[in-house]
């Protein structure tokens, strides 16, 4: 069955391994009219390895709307491929505004789908998978580090992320200081010869990468548990400190329990342990 359209087909592409590239993918590349893709270059080497010419597009976030106005006499009318450097196409990648383009203008639109990094990073992780949200690139300034991974502190669900090599240890050192006490995966080089994934609490993963120099060197997902009610309960209580601080200079451990019961819904013997260690 000829699955290839004319219009565009989003085709997902090897994310390290060669070899995990289907069929279905390497047919649309072939009976492509051009290819739209990140890096020329880089997509060269694919095509070189399957033994197929085409003549490639680049695509970057500042020159989209650009090639919209270069193709858009060939969309419906032409086998046109999106490939992404690596994975599948359009995940914290250009492709958006092509997209919308031709869902606004009754251009046909399918999906070759294939490998993903978030998708295998969630599988290796070991963390729960029922619900997740992917949250893209860690940032670039150490503020907006701390502002993202606070957000990431907050969510209830696993939450999977990007980060660069030489931002590994940074990223890990402030979760240490952001996130409460949860599980992490580290995933490095997935599907390729020197994967490694580093699973445990957040400071203990940070320890063992640090161990090594190799150990940061290549691409990376973040996979993190999502808060637990505890956590929830705890975070709460950790907002309310200053209040509660100030009823223990007042009132009694017994008293100050009851009042804080009172004001947060909180089981009683959950608040009495929190305050009792702030007392403490």
């Amino acid at each position: 069955m000829n699955s290839v359209i004319l219009g565009l087909n989003i085709v997902a592409t090897p994310i390290g391994n060669l070899e995990d590239i289907s069929e279905r993918a390497i047919n649309t590349i072939k009976e492509s009219d051009y290819i739209i893709c990140e890096n020329p270059k880089h997509s060269l080497k694919l095509l070189n390895n399957l033994g197929i010419k085409k003549k490639l597009l680049a695509l970057h976030d500042y020159n989209e709307e650009l090639l919209i106005n270069k193709i858009k006499y060939d969309l419906g009318k032409k086998i046109i491929t999106l490939i992404s450097d690596a994975g599948s196409p359009l995940i914290s990648d250009p492709g958006y505004k092509l997209v919308r383009y031709c869902i606004e203008n009754n251009v046909k639109i399918t999906s070759v789908p294939g490998p993903s990094s978030v998708i295998s990073g969630l599988q290796l992780s070991g963390l729960p998978l029922n619900e997740f949200s992917f949250v893209g690139f860690l940032p670039k300034t150490k503020k907006q580090i701390y502002d993202f991974l606070k957000k990431v502190n907050d969510r209830n669900e696993t939450v999977v992320f990007f980060v660069s090599s030489h931002k590994v240890l940074l990223c890990l050192e402030i979760m240490s200081t952001t996130i409460d006490k949860r599980k992490i995966s580290v995933l490095k080089e997935m599907t390729k010869i020197n994967e490694k994934v580093f699973r445990g609490l957040i400071k203990e993963v940070h320890r063992e990468v640090q161990k090594n120099k190799a150990n940061i060197k290549g691409e990376f997902v973040f996979v993190v548990e999502g808060q637990t009610k505890q956590d929830t309960i705890s975070n709460e209580l950790f907002e309310r400190r200053g209040e509660i601080k100030k009823l223990l200079s007042k009132f009694s451990l017994t008293e100050v329990v009851e009042i804080v019961h009172k004001l947060t819904g909180i089981r009683k013997n959950k608040v009495y342990k929190w305050v009792l260690d702030l007392k403490k």
